[in-house]
């Protein structure tokens, strides 16, 4: 499954909106730069989602704000 992801680096406080199914806003205080605030935004998502390092993968927008993961649901 695809879920599309609105990054909000460098941000005072870390969260994960769910805006529907596929779309999250997900705000983690590391930057955007090597590859730190991609890290933390996976993290992020595997607290929220409840699942495994394994079944999360940054598809798309490695250096976009826009990014797209594929997650695989047990």
């Amino acid at each position: 499954m695809k879920i599309f992801v609105e990054a909000k680096p460098k941000s005072r406080e870390e969260k994960v909106e769910m805006i529907d199914r596929d779309h999250f806003k997900v705000w983690v205080k590391e930057p955007p730069q090597d590859g730190k605030a991609n890290m933390a935004i996976m993290k992020a998502l595997i607290r929220h989602l409840g699942i495994r390092w394994t079944d999360i993968s940054l598809v798309s927008g490695f250096s976009s704000r826009t990014k797209v993961f594929d997650v695989k649901y047990n």
